[in-house]
C-alpha cells in the first residue's frame, strides 16, 4: 500500500473517531441539560399562595421557666416552660468513655388536643423512651404451628450433625 492511501485512511479513520467521540458528548451534554432543568424545576417551591404549615407561626410564645445549669465535670440539669404548654425536664451525667448519660421528660398538647407526655432515658443503651402515646407492638396473632416447630428441630438436628463431619464433606453421605 502506498503512503499517501496509507496517510489518508488514517487521517479518515481518526476523523471518523472524532465524530464518534463529539457524537457521544452531545448525546452525554443534552442528557445532563435535561437533568439539570429537571432538577431545578423540582427545587422550585411549590404552592405558592399555599397556607404555611401549621407548626409555622409568627406568634411568639412567652417562656415561663428556663433554668439551666452547666458544670464543668459534664453534668447538667435543664428545666424549661413555656406559655402554650411545654414542660422539658433533663438532666445529664459523665458516662462511660466521656458520653453523656441523661434523662428527663416533655409534655405538650397535640394539635388534636391530646396530653402527650414522654419519659426518657439516653446512656449506653441508647434512647429509651416511655409514654402512653407510642406504638406498642402487637402480640404474636397466632402459635406456631406444628410442622414449623418441627421442621425448625430438624434444621437444629442438621446443624449439629454437620458441625460432627470434618471440613470438606457438609452434607456428603456417610
Amino acid at each position: 500500500m502506498n503512503w499517501q492511501l496509507h496517510a489518508f485512511l488514517i487521517a479518515e479513520y481518526k476523523r471518523y473517531r472524532l465524530h464518534e467521540r463529539q457524537q457521544y458528548l452531545t448525546a452525554n451534554m443534552k442528557f445532563l441539560i435535561i437533568a439539570a432543568v429537571a432538577a431545578v424545576a423540582t427545587a422550585v417551591p411549590q404552592g405558592y399562595g399555599a397556607p404555611p404549615p401549621r407548626y409555622a407561626s409568627s406568634e411568639e410564645i412567652a417562656i415561663l421557666r428556663d433554668d439551666r445549669v452547666i458544670e464543668d465535670d459534664g453534668r447538667y440539669n435543664f428545666d424549661m416552660e413555656t406559655a402554650n404548654g411545654i414542660v422539658v425536664s433533663e438532666h445529664g451525667t459523665p458516662g462511660e468513655k466521656g458520653a453523656i448519660n441523661s434523662a428527663g421528660s416533655f409534655s405538650y398538647t397535640a394539635p388534636d388536643g391530646t396530653d402527650v407526655h414522654l419519659q426518657f432515658v439516653a446512656d449506653e443503651n441508647g434512647f429509651q423512651p416511655q409514654g402512653a402515646h407510642l406504638p406498642v407492638a402487637p402480640a404474636f396473632p397466632h402459635p406456631i404451628p406444628q410442622f414449623v416447630l418441627d421442621q425448625i428441630a430438624f434444621a437444629a438436628e442438621e446443624d449439629a450433625r454437620n458441625a460432627k463431619r470434618p471440613s470438606g464433606t457438609y452434607g456428603a453421605p456417610q
